[in-house]
């Protein structure tokens, strides 16, 4: 079993990215291939980075930065929730994907986003670029969800359509392919 993290990006109030990571989870939950783990940033509250070391080193300073290393190098995979803000991704991502570089390497990750008519597809290419710097493999597959909000109920529940529902198994599925074929880079990495 792969040990799979779910990745809230956005932290503002009144966001609605842990209503779509909930649905997700949910998904994922039902996968006998992963044991999944959901982080909200929100939660996590780091800092913008204030390590003294580059990340490369691995000579961390600060307990927020022990703790959220030792969280990634745990997992075999990832799914980034995100939305887009101005063309872009939340600058909370960038900052948690910058806090460390040896934990993120060689490992799959794949991207849910939603916002408007764009779905949240320009975030997601920029995303691309800085994960791929970190020798991360983003998955091709994604769920990009346009005009989210006409799939949450008035119980503030995530409920996609059959489109949603079929991009969410297409992405999983090509994950676990990744996480199994980049598993052996891992180990030779040690």
């Amino acid at each position: 079993m792969y040990n799979l993290k779910i990745i809230v990006a956005s932290t503002r109030p009144g966001r609605k990215g842990p209503i779509v990571a909930d649905w997700i989870y949910e998904v994922l939950k039902a996968n006998p291939s992963f044991s999944t783990e959901l982080l909200d940033l929100a939660v996590i509250n780091l800092p913008f980075f204030d390590e003294t070391n580059h990340p490369r080193l691995q000579k961390y300073e600060h307990q927020h930065t022990k703790d959220w290393s030792a969280i990634i190098d745990k997992a075999d995979a990832f799914i980034i929730v995100t939305p887009e803000y101005n063309f872009g991704y939340p600058a909370t991502i960038k900052n948690a994907l910058d806090f460390l570089y040896n934990e993120w390497c060689y490992k799959p990750v794949a991207f849910v986003s939603y916002g408007g008519l764009a779905a949240g597809t320009r975030c997601i290419q920029m995303l691309k670029q800085v994960v791929t710097a970190q020798k991360m493999m983003p998955v091709t597959d994604a769920v990009n969800i346009p005009f989210f909000t006409n799939h949450i109920n008035d119980d503030h529940v995530f409920v996609p359509g059959e489109t949603i529902t079929k991009s969410a198994e297409v992405m999983v599925a090509e994950l676990l392919r990744w996480t199994e074929a980049l598993k052996p880079m891992r180990n030779k990495q040690g």
